[in-house]
């Protein structure tokens, strides 16, 4: 790894995010930050490390890793393009131009970037770009349920709580930039570690239900790129809007065996 890059990555304050004008001073090409990106993988029950390194519409680098939870079921896992997504999602990106993934995307993956606003280029190793059409083909997304709504576009809500606790207003706000256009469960999960730090994840629902990922697990993926543990969380706050899909009871499922207490409340409109 370059003596630069590596420096980057263990400067303070480092999310797994690397700007513009920094992509444009060391000269990096997206294959070349596959290996970062994959030291920030969890993956305790596959043992198969992924990493996933997405541009933005800005020009922006952001990391992404596959991160898994022991003695929960697979499809609590977090793949490594969801987490590059999120990483660029939470940071202001509203498109990608392109994602670069040590290995072809699985199909949960591809139906999960046809969500977005401006679907990237697929890069993988030793090949030329592929658009993702190419890659899912005839594909069912967002308008075949009539939904002009896309992943990263901005968004608003309008929700509140009645509730002054600075850990509920962060996933509050979360809340208030998720995407559900499907089941309007809007919500957003907050994480504080030890040291008073502070991680907030957005829901992204996707057309095909399955490919959604759940505010937790967004937090968490921001937690470990920013170099952290999952260990070193102390509390945890969950803010939805009401709606048949509820997100506190896989919450705290998930956090219980840390010993991770979750405060959950429900969110309502703004009155005008």
């Amino acid at each position: 790894m370059l003596p630069a890059l590596q420096a980057l990555a263990d400067s303070p304050g480092f999310r797994g995010v690397i700007t513009a004008e920094e992509v444009r001073r060391l000269g990096l090409a997206l294959p070349e930050l596959l290996p970062l990106a994959a030291r920030y993988a969890r993956p305790p029950v596959s043992r198969f490390s992924v990493g996933a390194v997405a541009q933005g519409l800005s020009g922006a680098v952001y990391l992404g890793a596959n991160i898994e939870f022991p003695g929960q079921p697979l499809n609590a896992s977090v793949h490594a393009e969801q987490s590059a997504v999120a990483n660029a999602w939470v940071h202001g990106e509203r498109g990608l131009s392109a994602l670069a993934v040590t290995a072809a995307p699985c199909g949960h993956c591809r139906q999960f970037l046809h969500e977005l606003a401006s679907p990237p280029a697929i890069l993988l190793p030793g090949r030329d770009a592929l658009p993702l059409s190419t890659l899912l083909p005839d594909a069912f997304g967002p308008g075949d349920l009539g939904i002009p709504d896309r992943l990263m576009q901005p968004a608003d809500h309008g929700l509140t709580i009645d509730a002054d606790d600075p850990l509920l207003r962060a996933a509050l706000e979360a809340a208030n930039a998720s995407h559900a256009p499907y089941s309007r469960a809007w919500a957003g999960v907050a994480l504080r570690t030890a040291d008073g730090a502070v991680f907030a994840g957005r829901y992204a629902e996707n057309a095909a239900f399955n490919p959604s990922l759940p505010p937790l697990q967004c937090a968490v993926a921001l937690l470990l790129l920013a170099g952290r543990r999952l260990e070193e969380v102390t509390a945890a706050a969950l803010v939805e809007h009401p709606s048949p899909v509820s997100h506190a009871g896989a919450a705290r499922a998930l956090l219980a065996p840390l010993g991770i207490p979750v405060t959950a409340a429900l969110a309502h409109p703004l009155q005008s």
